[in-house]
């Protein structure tokens, strides 16, 4: 193991798991992953290990997977075809959720990540019609290719960006939005966001664990970044409000839990972080 054990940012992605694996064994657990602790290994906890005192427990992550898990399946209730996963790392909602068999989930990452997962989890099997698109998203025309395969005929796709865009710059998400409108098929788009003075937070104690996968992107106007792009802001959760909805937050931070929530479109110097739905305009359709 290298000095740091975030070699890069798929490493993030057994960090996440660790957190999965945390909550599935709790007797209260909002999800059960059965594969998270396999998934994560030691890197996974070693990473765990570096994260500051207030969110060594995983809250944010527990509460951000949950959100996450409720919009899918809200989705999927209200008539997604498929589901979209970008840099879908080592997530496994197409084994653990309760889905239709005939719901297409496409999952695109880099080759080693999907190889490893592959062999990992060649015992199990998911609930879907589940493929795996191996492909750099940061080369732009693979991407878009990519993109094309997984969508396909659909009609009400759904793309997740889980813990993806914090590592891109700004330039890098207007070119990824770009790609996402021009799939027809795609009606909305689950993304998690922070505030620009979260990330300078997390920078300051996380930053020289991270300096393999730096932390880029908290636009200052939040959900109107993506609104100025032509998508709409159909739903915004904020992660400490849903984690103490989730009974997940720790004590010291239930006072602030309590503080009115900033303007998501104007974010000012709050430290926030939140789970985002975004549906395509009508006349987009």
């Amino acid at each position: 193991m290298s000095a740091s054990p975030v070699s890069n940012v798929s490493d993030t992605a057994r960090w996440v798991a660790v957190y999965r694996a945390w909550e599935s064994a709790r007797k209260d657990a909002l999800f059960q992953d059965p594969y998270a602790e396999l998934l994560a290994g030691e890197r996974g906890l070693a990473i765990a290990a570096l994260m500051p005192r207030q969110a060594r427990s995983g809250w944010p992550m527990i509460a951000r997977t949950k959100l996450i898990d409720d919009l899918v399946l809200a989705a999927v209730a209200a008539g997604c075809d498929c589901i979209v996963n970008l840099a879908a790392g080592l997530d496994t909602r197409p084994y653990r959720l309760e889905l239709p068999t005939t719901l297409r989930w496409a999952e695109l990452d880099l080759p080693a990540l999907i190889e490893e997962k592959e062999r990992l989890l060649a015992a199990a099997r998911p609930r879907c019609q589940l493929s795996r698109i191996k492909v750099d998203l940061a080369d732009a025309a693979a991407r878009a290719a990519a993109l094309q395969n997984a969508v396909g005929v659909s009609r009400n796709a759904l793309v997740i960006t889980e813990g993806l865009l914090i590592y891109l710059d700004a330039a890098q998400v207007c070119s990824l939005a770009a790609d996402l409108s021009a799939q027809a098929g795609i009606r909305w788009w689950v993304l998690d966001l922070a505030s620009p003075e979260l990330l300078d937070m997390l920078r300051k104690s996380m930053g020289r664990h991270l300096q393999n996968a730096p932390m880029k992107f908290a636009p200052a106007n939040g959900v109107a970044f993506f609104e100025a792009l032509g998508w709409r802001g159909a739903e915004v959760h904020s992660i400490v409000h849903a984690a103490r909805r989730f009974r997940r937050l720790p004590f010291f931070l239930r006072l602030f839990a309590l503080f009115p929530e900033p303007n998501p479109r104007n974010l000012g110097r709050s430290r926030w972080s939140g789970v985002v739905k975004l549906e395509r305009r009508e006349e987009q359709r």
